[in-house]
C-alpha cells in the first residue's frame, strides 16, 4: 500500500513540478485513547497513530522559494519565499507547512527551500489531528533534505510552535508526538512536561475487541476563541492555585484545591476535569499492562461525562454517540480529540461492532443528522520515510 501511494503521489508531484521528488514521505493522524485537554497543562495523554496519513512528496530547493500544493484543496501550487514568512501573513492551508518552515528557521536552521506535494487520507476537523499529520509530515522531509539530525520529539516541538505561533491555534504537544513518535501495535503514554514515553501494547484484535471512531461529521476548529478560552481558564487555576500547571496538583488534594477556588466556579469545572483525567490515564496504563483491557471501558465513559459536564467542550452528536453505543451494549465510549464537534471513540466487543454501528447510525438518522463515519482504530505506525525517490 505504502509504494503504491508514494509512486502516486510522486507521480503528481512530476506533473506539477516537471521533475521527481527527492523522496516521499508519510505522518498519520491519531486517535486519543484517554487523556483529553491535559496536554497544554502539563499533564499525561495516551494517543496512538491511525493508518490514515498525510503523504508528502519533497525535493529540496536551494533559491529561497518555498512551493506548495494540495491534492485535497481545489488550488493551484502556491509559491513564497522562505524569507518573507511570518506569524499572521496567511490564513489559508498553506500557513500549516509554511509554518513549519518557518519554525524550523527561527530554531537556526537554514531551510533553502522546498517543492512540496501533500495528500492526506486523516479526516478533516474530525478531532484526528489532520493538520499536526501535515506538519509532521514536513517537518520530517525538512529534516532529511537538510541533514538536521532532529529526533522525534524535536520535531514535534517545532510542529507545535508553528501551529501556535504561526499559525494562532493554542494546542499542546499530544498531536505533533503522536505523529512523529507512534509505534504500529502500540498505545503511546506521553509526559507532556519532558516527553518521556512508554509504549504500551495495544492489541484489541487479539483479546476479541474492536475500538471505532465516529467521526460526526461535525466539523470544529482549534482556532476558534472556545478552545483558547478553556486554556486561558486552565492557565488562571493554575495561577489561583499557585502552581506552575495543574498537573502539579495532586489527585489526592483535589477537593482541598476547589475549595481554594471558592466562587470561580467555571475554573473549578476545568480544574476538576484535568486533574480528574490526569488519574484516568494512569488508570488506564494499569489496567493495559495488567492485560484487563476490557475494564478501561468505563474509565472511558468516566472522561467523556467529565468532557461533557465539566470541560464543557461535546456537543448534541456526540452525546449521542456515547449515549447509543453504550446502550447498544458498548463495553465504553467518549469524544476524542479538542471537542466542539468531531469523533467519538467506541470500545466493543468484536461480535457487537455491526449491531452497535447499526445502532449508531439509525440514531442519527432519527435525530435528522447527516450520517456518521464510522471505521475502526487501528494502532499504527508514526512518521516515515516511504520511499528515497520515486
Amino acid at each position: 500500500m505504502s509504494e503504491a501511494v508514494a509512486r502516486a503521489v510522486g507521480e503528481r508531484f512530476r506533473e506539477l513540478y516537471g521533475a521527481d521528488p527527492h523522496g516521499v514521505w508519510a505522518a498519520p493522524g491519531r486517535v486519543n485513547l484517554i487523556g483529553e485537554h491535559t496536554d497544554y497543562n502539563d499533564g499525561f495523554v495516551m494517543p496512538f497513530a491511525l493508518p490514515h496519513t498525510a503523504v508528502a512528496a519533497v525535493s529540496r530547493r536551494d533559491d529561497g522559494v518555498l512551493r506548495l500544493h494540495s491534492a485535497d484543496i481545489g488550488q493551484g501550487v502556491t509559491e513564497l519565499r522562505v524569507a518573507d514568512l511570518a506569524p499572521g501573513t496567511d490564513t489559508s492551508w498553506t500557513a500549516y507547512p509554511a509554518g513549519v518552515v518557518w519554525a524550523l528557521r527561527e530554531a537556526g536552521h537554514e531551510i533553502t527551500g522546498a517543492d512540496v506535494h501533500l495528500a492526506s487520507t486523516v479526516p478533516s476537523g474530525a478531532g484526528l489531528s489532520s493538520s499536526a499529520a501535515l506538519e509532521v509530515v514536513v517537518a520530517l522531509a525538512l529534516n532529511d533534505l537538510h541533514d538536521l539530525g532532529l529526533d522525534g520529539r524535536r520535531l514535534a516541538r517545532l510542529c507545535q510552535r508553528a501551529e501556535n505561533v504561526y499559525v494562532g491555534a493554542p494546542v499542546g504537544i499530544m498531536d505533533q508526538t503522536a505523529s512523529a513518535c507512534c509505534e504500529a501495535g502500540h498505545a503511546l503514554f506521553l509526559d507532556t512536561r519532558d516527553l518521556s514515553q512508554r509504549r504500551i501494547p495495544f492489541d484489541l484484535a487479539a483479546e476479541g475487541m474492536r475500538l471505532l471512531v465516529v467521526d460526526t461529521r461535525v466539523e470544529h476548529s482549534h482556532s476558534a476563541g472556545e478552545y483558547g478560552r478553556r486554556r486561558a481558564g486552565c492557565e488562571k487555576g493554575a495561577a489561583l492555585l499557585g502552581v506552575d500547571a495543574l498537573r502539579d496538583v495532586p489527585y489526592e488534594e483535589l477537593d482541598a484545591a476547589l475549595e481554594r477556588l471558592g466562587d470561580e466556579e467555571e475554573v473549578r469545572r476545568l480544574v476538576r476535569h484535568v486533574v480528574t483525567e490526569d488519574r484516568r490515564v494512569e488508570r488506564v496504563v494499569s489496567l493495559l499492562e495488567a492485560g484487563d483491557l476490557r475494564a478501561i471501558g468505563p474509565v472511558l465513559v468516566e472522561g467523556h461525562v467529565s468532557l461533557r459536564d465539566d470541560f464543557r467542550v461535546s456537543c448534541p452528536e456526540l452525546d449521542l454517540v456515547v449515549d447509543t453505543a453504550t446502550d447498544a451494549g458498548a463495553l465504553g465510549a467518549r469524544m476524542t480529540g479538542g471537542g466542539f464537534g468531531g469523533s467519538a471513540i467506541v470500545l466493543a466487543e468484536a461480535r457487537d461492532v455491526e449491531a452497535i454501528t447499526k445502532a449508531v447510525q439509525e440514531a442519527f438518522a432519527a435525530a435528522g443528522l447527516r450520517a456518521p463515519r464510522v471505521f475502526e482504530a487501528v494502532p499504527s505506525e508514526g512518521a516515515r520515510r516511504l520511499t528515497p525517490a520515486v
